[in-house]
């Protein structure tokens, strides 16, 4: 085994990574995915679904908009459910695939491998002319593509920066702060303009370091894999000895191939490693050598250590189990709650003060209802209050217009006759919305001596 990282010297000091370029059907599919998840990240704020963007979250204004759904901060229990449903996913196919997030879908995967790389191999050419440039001194000719391949990546960093920013305002919104320049918007332009030097950073420079030193996510892979997991590796017991093609050698003529077309510099032969991201350019970058050689692909594929020793594949296993019930249940709790989620909320608050008064031979309480739309457009809703004979009701407005996400307090006293109520007894809201009808009933305590 490696005594330390691929990817630095023994000095050290980092030793730049430039992966030799691919073509296999591993390399194909992730681009696709690659390119279907960059579309998202990008439409979410310009496509419109009920009238508002398909993501905005004005974290601001506490309103949060998603795929449709209107939200505010008190369905922040939602997002507690959304992530641990995402926890337990991730856990989940960790234990199944292994680190298909990090190769697949991770942001720091998808648009280092499918932006700014090909960006560097636009200027730079490919990876063997870009590891001879790192030897050879710098020229006019070299510092014209350098300045060229930074300041593309300046500009792509800030249009990525732009598209974050408008989840949180909106695209309509950020054009408007554009035109209006920095000074009207400070805030805004700072958060831009850091996230646009950070993304700059990692993807310039930083690179697979998040992954290698940061991500706490690859040394989470021992306790999360075991010998059935599907991940990336080199069959040793048909590659070995390696060696060129001759009788006694095995199928592995040690060309290096997979080691060069690693995004962190790894040897895959060397068994699983924390830094492999399960990307599979090795896989690609091996069968094109071994259909060269007449020899059978796979020789590094996706598999288990079980399967490699011989062993059938297994992929019912209690952890696997466990965790897609754990994750099943986050999902069916969030789903129920969504469907249950009525548009609107209303709430009875008593006011401060003593909890009833008398009056004359009557008992009065004295409440606030509190009236949250929670629809993508207006609202109209009508209140009335239901109780025994001999209720009377005080609305300071009995019918309420809303805009989206807009909130109302309107005044209630409710008083009975002395003698017909002693302790407690609830009354009921009725709350309706006259565009889709629906009802919701709220509990009115009245409270007597």
């Amino acid at each position: 085994m490696r005594a330390q990282l691929s990817s630095i010297r023994a000095d050290g000091s980092r030793l730049p990574i430039h992966p030799l370029e691919v073509k296999g059907r591993w390399v194909t599919r992730r681009r696709l995915t690659f390119a279907l998840l960059i579309a998202i990240y990008v439409a979410a704020p310009l496509v419109k679904i009920g009238g508002h963007p398909a993501v905005h979250l004005d974290v601001a204004a506490r309103r949060f908009y998603l795929l449709g759904g209107t939200f505010n901060a008190q369905d922040f229990w939602m997002v507690l459910l959304l992530a641990t449903g995402f926890l337990f996913s991730v856990l989940f196919v960790t234990a199944w695939r292994g680190r298909l997030w990090c190769g697949w879908g991770c942001p720091q995967t998808v648009f280092l491998e499918a932006v700014y790389r090909p960006i560097e191999r636009l200027f730079d050419g490919p990876a063997s002319r870009r590891l001879k440039q790192h030897e050879t001194p710098w020229a006019l000719g070299r510092v014209a593509r350098t300045a060229g391949k930074f300041a593309t990546y300046a500009v792509v960093s800030a249009g990525l920066a732009h598209v974050a920013t408008s989840l949180f305002v909106s695209a309509h919104e950020l054009r408007g702060m554009i035109s209006d320049g920095p000074h009207a918007h400070p805030e805004a332009f700072a958060w831009t303009t850091a996230f646009t030097a950070l993304l700059f950073f990692n993807f310039g420079w930083f690179r697979e370091q998040f992954c290698v030193v940061l991500c706490p996510y690859g040394r989470l892979q021992s306790v999360l894999h075991d010998r059935r997991s599907i991940t990336v590796a080199y069959d040793a017991a048909r590659g070995e000895p390696r060696g060129k093609v001759a009788k006694g050698n095995g199928d592995c003529v040690d060309c290096k191939k997979c080691v060069q077309a690693c995004p962190t510099a790894i040897d895959i032969r060397d068994g699983l490693q924390m830094e492999c991201l399960a990307c599979a350019q090795c896989i690609d970058a091996c069968d094109d050598v071994m259909a060269k050689v007449g020899r059978q692909k796979g020789l590094i594929r996706y598999t288990s250590q079980a399967e490699l020793a011989g062993q059938p594949r297994r992929v019912f296993r209690p952890r696997l189990l466990l965790y897609a019930a754990l994750a099943t249940a986050a999902a069916t709790t969030l789903t129920v709650s969504l469907v249950g989620r009525t548009p609107f909320e209303a709430n009875v608050l008593r006011l401060r003060g003593v909890p009833f008064v008398i009056d004359g031979d009557r008992v009065r309480n004295q409440l606030e209802v509190h009236l949250v739309n929670k629809r993508s457009d207006a609202a109209e809703l009508k209140l009335s209050v239901r109780g025994p004979d001999g209720l009377e009701v005080q609305l300071a407005r009995d019918a309420v217009a809303l805009g989206s996400l807009e909130d109302a307090r309107v005044p209630l006293v409710v008083s009975l006759p002395k003698g017909q109520v002693h302790g407690k007894l609830l009354l009921e809201l009725v709350v309706t919305d006259t565009g889709s009808g629906l009802e919701r009933r709220a509990p009115i305590p009245f409270i007597a001596p």
